[in-house]
């Protein structure tokens, strides 16, 4: 469990309307479960995942399917490894979306070759790096 996932979700219902995609889901799906009847909002993962009301597909984000990502006015990563965020970054520089990254801990990866301005956001409990085109 995500001890900040609620903070988290609201942020994100406040500040984005349309296609809001979460990369690497896993087996944490709080945040997307919290707003899919507010957004359209698609999760992401290497391994099949099935989270009632949310749509699932399958990608591997060191070679996207594209189609995914198009038209996303948000890509957010709960907890990334830090080797995944880079390709996070350059999936949402390519797509014109805007990047959270909540990281585990200190876990940063330098993401200033796709994003020249980003800022720590601290929301509520919440705690992420938000990087805006």
């Amino acid at each position: 469990m995500i001890p900040d996932y609620e903070d988290l979700a609201e942020y994100i219902i406040t500040h984005y309307r349309n296609k809001v995609i979460e990369v690497g889901v896993g087996n944490l799906p709080q945040v997307a479960l919290l707003f899919r009847d507010k957004l359209d909002v698609v999760v992401t993962d290497i391994n099949p995942q099935n989270f009632a009301g949310v749509k699932f597909c399958i990608d591997d984000i060191f070679n996207p399917d594209m189609g995914i990502y198009r038209n996303a006015s948000l890509i957010y990563s709960v907890r990334p490894p830090i080797d995944i965020q880079d390709a996070i970054a350059k999936v949402a520089k390519e797509t014109g979306s805007d990047l959270i990254i909540r990281p585990f801990g200190s876990e940063k990866a330098d993401l200033r070759k796709y994003f020249k301005e980003y800022s720590l956001v601290n929301y509520k409990k919440a705690r992420f790096y938000l990087y805006q085109i």
